[in-house]
């Protein structure tokens, strides 16, 4: 049930700056700029309070798979995604059969118009088998544009984006499909070159798929997809940033040429996140979790993340030494914007659903409130 309180005292990240000793007025599930008399305030002191976390690429969590899972499974990882401050996210799914595909979309296409998830984004089957990374080669096909129109519309106008090596065949034209289609197209498990990444992002895309990951590595002769990726405003790239995925020089490289408003931080999660170590699979493929790392069980190749975004919200804060407003654009107001949902969730201001992670002075969640309702309490947390 939406409470209606004011949370008062702490460190608010709002998209103007950080206001010290701020207040946020929650009514009815949204953020008002004034509330009525006798309305009951939580002290913060001491806390910071920054909007709710959006994850516009992410396969499961808690034990379940956004790919293959019922739908009390996915609504469970969903759940498990909030506990750490996701209070927005899209399911992710991994390559499949074009059948199976088509029907995990209907069925999840209903929990995103009931508003449980932000929509559906499909990684493959269009995808390098050069660049393949955790998905099963055998499942992998050329982008025809009209096999990229049946997914599409088997996801009833809850796609959001796909996920393209744009330089095969048909690539370029599902490209223009998906854009005309206001459906992102994401650049990702590619082998292309500079020129055809160009090319690509010419033709209307607008992502990079978990930048650096299952793409060929920059080059001073041969700059491949990197260069083109990161030199291009009209590109928004995609970082896990767990530290084994990324280097914390190539983060800090990606921050540098695209700046704060060009970056999107995930999870690329799958099932083992936030529930442990051991055995799991991804679509058709065997995975194990050890220390966290999660890795093909045939190849060893990295299979996804365990990550969960308020652990990439506080390595960039306290390892990478990112600025607190920048790390915020990234994880939230970023994705929200690419989206196309920033009317209603990214920022904390007036008249947008009151979605917020309130974390202490070592960047911990304590606290975290979807559409007006505590998920973590921070009185008991």
């Amino acid at each position: 049930m939406a409470v209606s309180t004011v949370l008062a005292g702490a460190r608010v990240v709002l998209p103007t700056g950080i206001v010290e000793n701020g207040r946020v007025i929650v009514e009815g599930g949204r953020i008002s700029g004034s509330t009525p008399e006798g309305t009951p305030s939580l002290d913060l002191a001491g806390h910071w309070v920054v909007p709710g976390f959006v994850d516009m690429h992410n396969h499961g969590g808690g034990g379940a798979s956004f790919t293959s899972g019922t739908v009390d499974e996915v609504l469970h990882g969903v759940h498990t995604h909030r506990l750490h401050g996701t209070t927005t996210a899209v399911a992710s799914f991994v390559t499949g059969d074009m059948d199976f595909l088509g029907r995990r979309a209907g069925l999840l296409s209903e929990l995103a118009e009931q508003g449980e998830i932000a929509g559906i984004h499909f990684e493959g089957p269009f995808i390098s088998p050069c660049r393949k990374g955790a998905h099963d080669e055998t499942l992998l096909r050329d982008p025809d544009p009209a096999e990229v129109r049946k997914l599409i519309d088997a996801a009833r106008g809850q796609a959001k984006m796909v996920t393209l090596a744009t330089e095969l065949p048909g690539g370029i034209d599902s490209v223009r499909l998906l854009a005309e289609h206001g459906v992102i197209a994401a650049i990702g498990h590619t082998d292309a070159t500079y020129e055809q990444t160009v090319e690509a992002i010419d033709a209307g895309a607008t992502v990079a798929t978990h930048l650096y990951n299952a793409m060929p590595g920059l080059g001073h002769r041969t700059p491949g997809p990197i260069a083109a990726l990161l030199e291009d405003e009209r590109i928004t790239v995609e970082l896990i940033n767990d530290g084994t995925h990324l280097h914390p020089a190539a983060l800090e490289l990606a921050f540098h040429h695209k700046g704060a408003d060009r970056v999107a931080f995930i999870t690329d999660a799958m099932d083992a996140a936030g529930f442990g170590d051991g055995m799991y699979d991804l679509g058709t493929l065997a995975v194990e979790v050890k220390d966290g790392v999660a890795r093909l069980v045939e190849g060893g190749s990295i299979a996804g993340s365990t990550l969960t975004l308020d652990r990439a919200f506080k390595r960039a804060v306290t390892i990478d030494r990112l600025p607190v407003e920048s790390v915020v654009r990234a994880i939230s107001a970023n994705p929200a914007r690419l989206l196309g949902i920033d009317d209603r969730v990214g920022s904390l201001e007036p008249g947008k659903d009151a979605d917020l992670v309130v974390l202490d002075e070592n960047f911990d969640v304590k606290g975290v409130m979807r559409r007006g309702t505590w998920v973590v309490d921070p009185q008991v947390a």
